[in-house]
This record gives structure tokens, C-alpha cells and sequence, in this order.
């Protein structure tokens, strides 16, 4: 009988210490996480979709009228300054150039000859100026027949890559007839149409002398290598978009930024005191953003929220909440309005930090 009063005892006893311990669990399983909001610097990303243009991009077109005679490049060929790209059949121009010849050296023979009679007093002054007069034209009309006879050949004005041609060898092409285009890749403009509103704020955080620097996201979502500047921001918004053309230099030393891409630039601009919440602290009712703020007595209240800009795992918040609120940062699916709770404070600064952690 002592015996089994002693087994009873063990029994009860073990059962008091599980149900104990059970409820302790249970406890430490309801308790909540909480944190408060943090004023801290920060930085804002922008991004605008952009357009990216050549440094120069050119139209090369026919000079003179004539047969095209020979092409001496391919398309999507590199080529130097002063390079000959394309010639036109030169027959007809060299003749008129060898005719112009052939009349200045007459000229001069007769202006020679002139000037040692009017140096003898043989002939009037006036006879002098005018086989002067007839040497300087022909001259000129030499002179003019040259340039003709070199525009039969198109050179490349600067350092550049063909683009695709417009005519075949052996095509009869007019004066003005588009060839190709050439493009000067080794510095890239890139334009980008911002909003009034942020136009007025990058006005006061940046100064006249400073030039901001951007950075380039590629149509492959990839960060292009080298910064930009922005140099230049257009004189008039549009009045349908109500947006004005900013402009970016990014330098191309490797050739990788063609004319015509197109990409995404990335603003950044600095934030103090600005007011951060985890955005997993959030929650959304018909595009309204809400949190949900613990009251003095522990219990659960949702409020709306202002969202100024959002980060990565983060909100920054305009109105709706000061550094003293406590939110609810996890199970907020497991609360109900008004609803007491028991929870555990986290520091903002060490949930900021572990944000990656927490996100997941």
C-alpha cells in the first residue's frame, strides 16, 4: 500500500511538472515580436527608363551625283579618322579638273607675258590687272573642280563604327543620298525624363557646380561598369507629361554601349532623418497601408500609414507614426482588432540590421 502510494505520488508529481513546463511553452510560443520606429540617414534610389545615344551620331551622304564605285568597309566595321569609306566613279570629275588645268596654265603663260610687256611700258596697267584677273579665275575654277573631285570620295570625319549601308556597290546615286550613318561610341549620352516634383528636389540637394553621379542598369538587369554624370537638364518641361529631359555622360572605353540601347538609370539621393519601419511590419487593405500599433494596455490596434519611399525590405514612412509606437513586426496574421497580447520588444536598429533575416 506504501508502495503504491509512492508510485501515485511520482505520477502526479511528473504530471504537475509536464503541464507546467507545457504551459510555459505554450506561453513563450504567444509571446510576439515588436519593435519601434528608427529615424536614421539613409539613401533613395531612383530609377527612370532611358534611351542611349552616341556622343555623335551622324548621317554620311553622297556628295555628288554619280555611280558608286567602290566601298571600301563593312557594316559594324571600326574606322579612323580620315578613312576612306566610299567612292564615287571620279571619271567626269578628273576630266573637268584636268580641263581647269589645262586653262590655268594657259592663264598663267598670258598673265606671265603681260606683266614683262607692261614692265617694258609696252602695255597699259589696266591690260595687266586684267590678265591678272583671268589667271585668278581660272585658278578658282581649279581649284572648285578639286573639290569636287574629292567629294567623290566620302571620308570618316572622326573615330567611329558604320552602321548598316543604304546603297550597294555599282548603285547610281544622287547628291544628298543617305550611305550610312556613323557613330562615335567612346562617350554615350543618356537621356532620361524626370518628374516636376523630383526635378525641384534634386534642384536643392544639388548644388550648380556639383554633377551627380548615376549609374546604368543594362536591358540584361546588369550594372554597367563605369558611372555617369548628369551634365545637362533641358530648358522647358513637357507640358503633356510633365516631365523634363535630364542628361547623362557615361564613358564607353570598352565599346559595350551601343547607339539606340536602351536601360534604366539609377538616381541616388540622400535622405536625414528620415522615419523607417520594416516593410514586413506592414500590411495592405484596398491600397491602404497599415501596421499594427500596440497600446498602452498591450492590446492590437491597426493604423493607416504614409509611405514617402520604399527601400529594399523597407518603408519610409511620411505620416501615421512617431518613435514612440510599438508595431507589431511578426504574426500579424495570427491577431485580431483589439485583441491583448503578449509580445517582446526588439530594437529598431538591430531588426534594421537583420532585415534579410527577418524577410524571409
Amino acid at each position: 500500500m506504501k508502495r503504491i502510494f509512492m508510485v501515485m505520488s511520482l505520477c502526479a508529481l511528473l504530471c504537475n511538472v509536464g503541464c507546467k513546463e507545457e504551459k510555459e511553452e505554450k506561453e513563450e510560443e504567444t509571446k510576439f515580436l515588436v519593435t519601434n520606429p528608427v529615424r536614421m540617414d539613409t539613401t533613395m534610389t531612383e530609377d527612370y527608363v532611358c534611351q542611349i545615344r552616341s556622343i555623335r551620331h551622324i548621317e554620311l551622304r553622297a556628295q555628288e551625283r554619280g555611280y558608286l564605285d567602290d566601298i571600301y568597309v563593312d557594316e559594324g566595321d571600326f574606322v579612323k579618322k580620315g578613312q576612306l569609306l566610299f567612292k564615287i566613279m571620279p571619271k567626269l570629275y578628273e576630266a573637268e579638273m584636268q580641263r581647269a588645268k589645262a586653262e590655268a596654265d594657259f592663264a598663267e603663260i598670258e598673265y606671265q607675258n603681260t606683266k614683262r610687256l607692261a614692265d617694258s611700258n609696252v602695255v597699259a596697267p589696266n591690260e595687266l590687272a586684267m590678265a591678272k584677273a583671268k589667271f585668278d579665275k581660272a585658278k578658282a575654277e581649279l581649284a572648285l573642280t578639286q573639290v569636287h573631285l574629292d567629294f567623290t570620295e566620302i571620308r570618316a570625319p572622326f573615330d567611329g563604327i558604320i552602321d548598316r549601308f543604304h546603297v550597294r556597290q555599282g548603285s547610281l546615286i544622287d547628291e544628298g543620298e543617305l550611305l550610312t550613318n556613323l557613330s562615335d561610341n567612346s562617350k554615350m549620352w543618356v537621356y532620361f525624363n524626370v518628374p516636376e516634383a523630383e526635378y525641384l528636389d534634386y534642384k536643392t540637394q544639388v548644388k550648380n557646380n556639383d554633377k551627380q553621379k548615376v549609374n546604368l542598369l543594362m536591358a540584361n538587369n546588369k550594372m554597367f561598369e563605369y558611372p555617369g554624370v548628369i551634365e545637362t537638364i533641358e530648358a522647358d518641361f513637357n507640358n503633356e507629361t510633365g516631365n523634363i529631359p535630364f542628361r547623362a555622360t557615361f564613358a564607353n572605353p570598352d565599346g559595350l554601349l551601343r547607339h539606340g540601347e536602351t536601360g534604366s538609370i539609377q538616381l541616388t539621393s540622400p535622405l536625414k532623418g528620415a522615419l523607417l519601419i520594416p516593410q514586413k511590419a506592414t500590411f495592405e487593405v484596398l491600397d491602404k497601408k497599415y501596421v499594427y500599433v500596440i497600446t498602452k494596455d498591450d492590446k492590437i490596434q491597426s493604423r493607416e500609414v504614409k509611405i514617402a519611399a520604399e527601400l529594399p525590405h523597407i518603408f519610409i514612412i511620411s505620416d501615421g507614426l512617431s518613435l514612440d509606437d510599438k508595431i507589431l513586426l511578426e504574426g500579424l496574421r495570427l491577431v485580431k482588432e483589439n485583441e491583448k497580447i503578449e509580445y517582446k520588444l526588439e530594437k529598431p536598429e538591430h531588426v534594421i540590421s537583420h532585415l534579410e533575416l527577418y524577410a524571409e
